[in-house]
């Protein structure tokens, strides 16, 4: 055989195997005005031996969105299990006598993400139960688990302070969101948690106009020059609106969780003469009790229902110091989910770049064959309960509006991901015969978001239509 027939027979065998779709599914990329370039799938059988079904540059990396948190949420489940629940402690530095603690309180946060206003009840019952009624110093707050630095948000994108662009802290509280409520009908403006670490200056005018467009939502600015962060409220708002929740990252999530337990302390009978100071756990100090979090089968199923990156942070980090130890830093983190998942045989060979975990980020890629080989593991070793962590379509999360009243309906559970030129899916499909598939569709392209899920979406209802073998 010639040089040349060679050359010409591998390029037919390499363009076979980057571009071998059933002709159903070959006509729906051809409709769909994206390059093929721009495209990535692979299905194939559920499971570890199930056979290909369609590749289309399946090797190709890309930036996967969202669609990478499914990689530490697997990787969660493999080192703590789905019933794991994440640990704040409480101590005491010093003597207690007649009801009085002559010295500190103390609260050690691990990353609990999930801890909020609803956990102070529980919190404080438990510090009464010790005896306590009165502290003589100060609540000392121990967020050193994570080495993390202090900045509030990402900054990744110019939505400076939307939730999604919350940072990770060992001292969560309330996902690092401070909620104000502005209620034109009633002419107030609160704070849903008690907070003194930032400052509302409302500059609103209420005017006698319908509650709709421009006079529906107060507009705001944020200032952080001063010691404490101010949030402006200004323009014109309607008499006739109801109560407007504006849910910000706005100051130190330690500090919300200081005031918010302070609070609840006095309102329990358990005064605190004391103040906040920041300081690990000393060696001498007692410990109280351990309040635990959600299981962790809740908290993946948020992380990936929901796609919410300040969990997928948390995850991320918080493995990284269960294998390497504290602190926990993002090196940490990426290390310990590729060694987790290759450890347990469900890291692909293929190039995978975690970056922070959540997948919000331009440096984080995988490639769709990769991605496929982590589902395969995890329905293999965990089947249905594994797919249910992830957005069941027209039920839940991110795909419920999506797939609602389709054929696709109960018939999928996936994980999205989404970013400027990127869009991604990937989890499982379910034929109206019964056969399950694991099915990745990356498309990183210029030609529209909307394309591609129409792509998607045209793929996936093939496929539960899909009679064939």
């Amino acid at each position: 055989m010639t040089a040349m027939k060679r050359i010409i027979l591998l390029s037919v065998f390499m363009t076979y195997w980057a571009y071998a779709l059933p002709a159903g599914m070959a006509g729906i990329v051809n409709k769909s005005g994206i390059p093929k370039s721009d495209i990535s799938i692979y299905i194939k059988e559920a499971g570890k031996n199930g056979r290909e079904f369609a590749s289309l540059n399946a090797n190709t990396v890309r930036t996967p969105a969202s669609v990478i948190k499914v990689m530490s949420t697997y990787a969660a489940v493999l080192k703590l299990g789905f019933d794991y629940r994440w640990p704040t402690e409480v101590y005491i530095n010093g003597k207690v006598k007649n009801g009085t603690l002559n010295g500190d309180l103390i609260v050690k946060g691990y990353g609990d993400p999930t801890l909020s206003t609803k956990d102070l009840k529980s919190m404080v019952a438990a510090i009464k139960a010790k005896g306590i009624r009165k502290v003589t110093g100060n609540i000392v707050i121990d967020r050193s688990y994570f080495k993390v630095g202090t900045k509030n948000n990402s900054g990744f994108d110019k939505h400076t302070y939307s939730p999604y662009n919350a940072m990770p802290d060992a001292m969560m509280f309330n996902e690092r969101v401070s909620t104000i409520c502005v209620t034109p009908n009633k002419n107030t403006v609160t704070k849903k948690v008690p907070d003194r670490s930032y400052v509302i200056q409302n500059n609103l005018q209420r005017v006698n106009k319908p509650c709709k467009g421009r006079y529906s939502w107060p507009a705001l600015k944020i200032d952080n020059s001063a010691t404490k962060p101010q949030v402006i409220l200004k323009g014109k708002i309607s008499k006739k609106c109801g109560t407007r929740n504006i849910c910000k990252v706005i100051t130190k999530p330690y500090h919300s969780f200081f005031y918010a337990f302070k609070d609840e302390l006095k309102k329990s009978g358990v005064t605190v003469r004391g103040n906040m100071r920041l300081n690990k756990v000393p060696a001498k100090a007692k410990k109280l009790f351990t309040h635990y979090s959600r299981s962790l089968e809740k908290i993946i199923s948020k992380t990936a229902k929901k796609s919410n990156n300040l969990y997928a942070r948390h995850l991320l980090l918080y493995l990284g110091a269960k294998i390497y130890g504290a602190p926990a830093t993002l090196s940490k983190g990426r290390q310990a989910v590729e060694y987790i998942l290759k450890s347990r045989g469900a890291l692909h060979n293929s190039k995978l770049v975690l970056d922070n975990g959540s997948g919000l980020s331009r440096s984080a890629r995988l490639t769709a064959k990769g991605l496929a080989y982590m589902y395969d593991d995890a329905y293999s070793k965990y089947g249905s309960r594994w797919m249910n962590t992830l957005s069941i379509a027209g039920v839940d999360g991110t795909i419920k509006r999506r797939f609602r009243g389709t054929v696709v309906r109960n018939r999928a559970w996936m994980k999205t991901g989404t970013l400027n030129r990127v869009k991604n899916i990937g989890g499982y499909v379910k034929t109206k015969k019964g056969k399950l598939y694991t099915v990745i569709i990356l498309v990183n392209t210029k030609k529209g978001r909307w394309k591609a899920a129409k792509l998607q979406n045209d793929i996936m209802k093939w496929l539960v239509n899909y009679t064939g073998r």
